[in-house]
């Protein structure tokens, strides 16, 4: 029977996880949108493209780059935590 703390205690790992996949891209998206925010405000220019096209390849060319580091992640922690309480190996 799994016990409320151990539930408490994968979700928590879970939940970090999610944060520990998802840092690169948002921190690309946040310093592209502030790049261009700040390109936006110097030189006048208000084209809603300009804000939605590179932070869509800046994130897209991190996404790439990162999917190794964040598949490696997923599946470490779902062989080392999730198959062992399915199997009811803890």
């Amino acid at each position: 029977m799994l016990s409320e703390g151990l539930f408490y205690d994968v979700v928590r790992q879970a939940l970090w996880i999610a944060v520990i996949t998802s840092v690169p891209i948002l921190t690309v998206a946040l310093v592209t949108g502030l790049a261009v925010g700040l390109f936006q405000a110097l030189t006048s220019i208000q084209e809603m493209t300009l804000t939605f096209v590179p932070k869509l390849v800046a994130i897209v060319i991190v996404f790439w780059v990162s999917m190794g580091f964040m598949t490696q992640t997923l599946v470490t922690f779902f062989t080392s935590t999730l198959v062992p309480l399915i199997a009811g190996g803890r």
